[in-house]
């Protein structure tokens, strides 16, 4: 039995965020000789067989991979990457993405991410001190000589400040919609290219038929949030099992 291995808030195991091991604020003085490494590539995604979404990305996300919820009362929304266990089948051995696919905005994140300051609403940028990843005297530096922050660093900023406010709305969106009565538990049972069984588990999608019989003040309250589009996005990316199911062939082919 396969099942949605990345705890789908985003949190891994040990209480981090999925892929963060070492996240420490940015530090003009601290990390002035600091930078991220050359082509260090999305290995760090190899084992994972799925990432959370934000709203804004289901249009995009429902061309590429079936987009599923969290069994839990925050239904995150999360990008399934492959079938089984420890498994994605969208990165190759070299670290590279499937080439024409579009790369979820939290692993194109990675390794930035804002914290709060403990007592404020401030946000902080931070990055993963991976030392595979991030390193000193490095080309892609985060700051110049006189302290000031690089286009990297600045850019990263923003990026992540986008991303934040994304999440936002997508945790609005997620809770509306565990509420909502829409969500039912789904299990895919997929047969690889041996004949062996998959089962694959764990998640949640939206019941076409509790969408078309929604009561009419509630699908208002839909349109006027302007989410309906988004709703029918994830069911449009029901057809991405097929090509899940196809990658996961052919990789066993080889």
């Amino acid at each position: 039995m396969s099942d949605i291995q990345t705890a789908t808030n985003g949190q891994a195991n040990n209480d981090m965020p999925l892929f963060y091991q070492k996240p420490v604020p940015l530090d003009s003085e601290k990390h002035r000789s600091f930078g991220l490494k050359k082509n260090f590539g999305l290995s760090f995604t190899s084992k994972v067989n799925a990432v959370p979404i934000n709203l804004i990305e289901f249009p995009q996300i429902c061309h590429y991979y079936p987009i599923a919820f969290s069994p839990d009362e925050a239904a995150t929304p999360v990008a399934l990457l492959g079938l089984r266990d420890n498994e994605n089948l969208f990165v190759n051995d070299q670290g590279q993405w499937q080439a024409e696919t579009y790369i979820p905005a939290y692993i194109r994140r990675y390794p930035f991410i804002f914290s709060e300051i403990p007592g404020t609403d401030q946000l902080t940028l931070c990055v993963d001190m991976d030392e595979s990843i991030v390193g000193e005297n490095q080309e892609q530096n985060f700051f110049d000589e006189e302290g000031s922050a690089t286009p990297l660093a600045q850019n990263a900023l923003e990026f992540c400040k986008s991303y934040h406010a994304a999440a936002q709305q997508t945790v609005e969106f997620g809770k509306m919609l565990s509420n909502s009565g829409l969500l039912v538990e789904r299990a895919a049972e997929i047969t690889a290219i041996d004949n062996t069984k998959i089962n694959f588990a764990g998640f949640r999608i939206i019941d076409e038929k509790k969408l078309n019989e929604m009561d009419e003040k509630d699908f208002l309250e839909w349109r006027k949030r302007g989410w309906l589009p988004f709703l029918y996005a994830h069911l449009f990316s029901g057809a991405q099992w097929q090509r899940l199911t196809r990658h996961l062939n052919e990789r066993m082919a080889k």
